[in-house]
């Protein structure tokens, strides 16, 4: 079976086409509008909003063509200056004005000033998909491959983080770091002090000096002039030993004589 690729040459016939297949670019779209003037020179080819009520500004283009990308700035940021407005417009959609739209370009191919410049840009979610239309026996279809679609990453990183979030809470066995906490409290820090000889100031005991305080002792009673004691005891004249009166001498027996 033959493959035949088919030249889409009017912009008008080719968005006809992406409205028709746009679930090939993106599940979950819905147009809200086409062929919005933006000023003299871009038009906002196609306007939907996503799942989630985000808007997308899809751009378009029939061949490789850089001012795809200027076009589709101006386009975004005249959306998101009247999202709010957009919303009460189309209150049938569901639109989130308070999420920052995104743009998706759509060409058969793009140059890598155009690669490159999507990539350092920061701020903005903006996606790149490249077309072919095929001719495949009696079908004919278009074929859109990504070339960046952050996007689908983007939805599904916050689902499995939260699945994670009640994992990770039983991990942290806080149970076992408390008492290893503990046993860090008495450390032999606490036995150092000891070292701090406070004791030693005992020797103030030393005050010893205290004892000076020789009002304790009772001086000896100055001989308080010992009242001149009334005939100072002047030696009790040794009581005179009595001079031995003269022995009376025992009277000499006198012999007497036959």
């Amino acid at each position: 079976m033959s493959i035949e690729k088919i030249k889409i040459e009017s912009k008008p016939e080719l968005e006809k086409i992406i409205l028709e297949e746009l679930g090939h670019i993106e599940k979950g779209l819905t147009v809200i509008c086409n062929n919005v003037p933006i000023n003299d020179k871009t038009t906002l080819d196609v306007l939907c909003h996503d799942e989630n009520g985000q808007l997308v500004v899809m751009q378009i283009a029939v061949d490789e063509d850089d001012d795809i990308l200027l076009q589709g700035l101006q386009s975004l940021n005249h959306i998101n200056n009247f999202k709010s407005m957009l919303k009460v417009t189309y209150a049938k959609h569901k639109i989130d004005d308070k999420a920052m739209p995104r743009l998706i370009l759509v060409a058969p191919s793009f140059s890598e000033t155009v690669r490159n410049a999507v990539k350092n840009m920061q701020g903005m979610q903006i996606d790149l998909y490249e077309w072919e239309y095929l001719k495949i026996g009696d079908r004919k279809g278009l074929r859109i491959q990504p070339i960046f679609a952050p996007p689908k990453k983007w939805v599904k990183k916050p689902e499995p983080e939260k699945k994670t979030e009640p994992k990770e809470k039983p991990k942290v066995p806080k149970t076992v770091e408390k008492p290893e906490k503990p046993e860090k409290k008495p450390e032999v820090k606490k036995k150092t002090p000891p070292p701090e000889p406070k004791p030693d100031p005992k020797p103030e005991p030393e005050q010893k000096a205290e004892k000076k305080e020789e009002p304790w002792i009772i001086p000896p009673p100055k001989p308080a002039k010992p009242e001149e004691p009334k005939e100072k005891p002047e030696k009790p004249k040794e009581q005179e030993q009595p001079k031995e009166s003269p022995k009376k001498e025992k009277p000499k027996k006198k012999l007497k004589l036959f």
